[in-house]
């Protein structure tokens, strides 16, 4: 039985501490903050209650194969899973709106054909026959295995089966996500839809490798769930699984450095919280922090990240949320999700990822009003979340979110007049929460542009130290946090030969 000390409580972080608490080893999680979670949080105030973190789960069976292998109950046994349909309302620049189904290809080509005309369906649909292909090229080196010391690959190869198009007496293909809606979709309105997913994890469309395909193919092809109660009750059940396997959680103990010994990690020295100025002695150490955090822990980090650590993608942007509390309760028949599309993309896309960033005029807004009482005072009220893409880092105006509230309205009519108050999460506040400079939000791991998009693999160069949750392999995202916290626990249980699940 090995000791183990786990930095951090994030998802990524309790999802490895459960796995390895099973094998047979004594797991303790040090976490600076209060609670657990990391990114996974809640507001409450007044009989509201918000997630102020991720609001919907991809790709669920990452946590059912959690539960599974942790012990008896299965996820839907801890939560109230829930599929949600539509998946989401779209409403465009022009003023159309279109409901997609949720897990249902041929469900969504008819959508599409009835709200944007004859043939945008078909473009869709056979956009995502190759999206699926390109799944199925990536799928297992990309997510399911360690970054192994080839991962340079991964960043040659583009798995996007593009289609041939003449321009300019050229036969091209597109590379990135914005040639897809340009050349293949060929409609502004598919363009957005498909743009929207880079979008929301903070990626330029114009500049994202065509591999980012996966990204709506994962919506489609596996569902968009919520968990009633918000997505902190996921948290929750982790949190409450990693106790019944019997690991060990200290709160409010920061972790300052990581000792190392005869030329590995051997423990982990503490300051603040029951462990002040103690080291604790491990046998491994996981970290599930920030780049930053990491930065502090151990001199010179960026020269211990193992081979398979790429260029830094520089400064990713962030998340601002808008928390709204409303008079009135949920008309029958709202969809949980509604995706506001700019008014002008190019001008979206620059302010976010151009020379001088701020806050788009009219800024893209994913507005959610989850049908769930448990949110709620009583059935005369809604809580409604708005969230927007931001830079890292950006400070935010009164009336910034006022242009925010203004761009939703699309969305809620008559939405000025039924705010009761409303709670602006800043990227200061994702900081705070997260360690992450800026607040930044790190994207899932994608394939081609050279490796730009990929994250350091979980081991390092120095044994025993691993790395887990978004800012390393494969990536941001409750799926991929999941994912990490499998890889990680099969490099220590099984050792550096660990190939993934079979």
């Amino acid at each position: 039985m090995a000791r183990i000390a786990v930095i951090g409580a994030g998802t990524g972080a309790m999802a490895a501490a459960a796995r390895l608490a099973v094998a047979g080893h004594r797991v303790v999680v040090y976490e600076r903050t209060a609670t657990y979670g990391g990114a996974v949080r809640r507001f409450t105030r007044d009989g509201f209650s918000f997630d102020t973190g991720p609001g919907l789960l991809p790709l669920p069976a990452v946590y059912r194969d959690l539960f599974v292998k942790t012990g008896k109950e299965p996820l839907e046994a801890c939560v109230d899973l829930v599929q949600v349909d539509p998946s989401a309302r779209h409403l465009f620049a022009d003023g159309t709106e279109a409901p997609l189904p949720n897990a249902s290809r041929a469900g969504v080509v008819s959508a599409l054909d009835a709200a944007l005309g004859a043939g945008a369906g078909g473009r869709w649909g056979d956009f995502l026959v190759r999206a699926r292909e390109t799944w199925d090229r990536a799928r297992r080196p990309l997510l399911e295995e360690p970054l192994w010391p080839d991962w340079p690959v991964l960043g040659e190869r583009e798995p996007y089966p593009a289609v041939p198009h003449k321009r300019l007496l050229r036969t091209r293909r597109a590379g990135t996500l914005a040639e897809i809606g340009a050349w293949e979709l060929r409609d502004p309105r598919l363009a957005a839809l498909l743009e929207s997913d880079a979008l929301a994890h903070g990626l330029d469309p114009r500049t994202t490798p065509a591999s980012a395909a996966v990204l709506p193919y994962l919506e489609h092809a596996f569902g968009t769930w919520y968990v009633r109660g918000g997505m902190r009750e996921l948290a929750r059940a982790l949190y409450e699984r990693c106790l019944a396997r019997r690991v060990e959680f200290v709160f409010g103990a920061e972790v300052t450095g990581i000792v190392e010994k005869d030329g590995r990690a051997a423990g982990v020295e503490l300051s603040g919280g029951d462990g002040e100025g103690t080291v604790v002695a491990a046998d491994h150490v996981v970290a599930g922090v920030a780049p930053a955090v990491l930065d502090r822990l151990v001199p010179g980090a960026a020269a211990v990240r193992a081979a398979g650590e790429v260029a830094p993608q520089g400064a990713m942007p962030s998340r601002l949320t808008v928390l709204l509390a409303l008079r009135g309760g949920r008309p029958e028949g709202t969809a949980h999700r509604t995706v506001v599309h700019t008014t002008d993309r190019e001008d979206e896309l620059d302010r976010l990822f151009g020379p001088a960033p701020g806050i788009p005029s009219v800024p893209t807004v994913t507005v959610l009003r989850p049908d769930d009482p448990a949110l709620v005072p009583d059935s005369g009220h809604e809580a409604v979340t708005l969230t927007v893409t931001v830079p890292s880092g950006q400070a935010v105006s009164a009336s910034g979110v006022d242009r925010i509230l203004g761009a939703a309205e699309r969305a809620v009519p008559g939405l000025g007049e039924r705010v009761l108050w409303r709670e602006v999460r800043t990227p200061a506040d994702v900081a705070e929460e997260t360690g992450a400079v800026g607040g930044a939000v790190p994207a899932p791991a994608l394939a081609a542009a050279g490796g730009r998009l990929l994250h350091p693999s979980n081991s390092t160069r120095i044994p025993g130290l691993f790395t887990v949750g978004g800012w390393s392999h494969p990536g941001g995202g409750l799926p991929h946090a999941g994912m990490s916290g499998a890889l990680v626990a099969g490099l220590i249980v099984e050792g550096p030969d660990f190939r993934g699940s079979q």
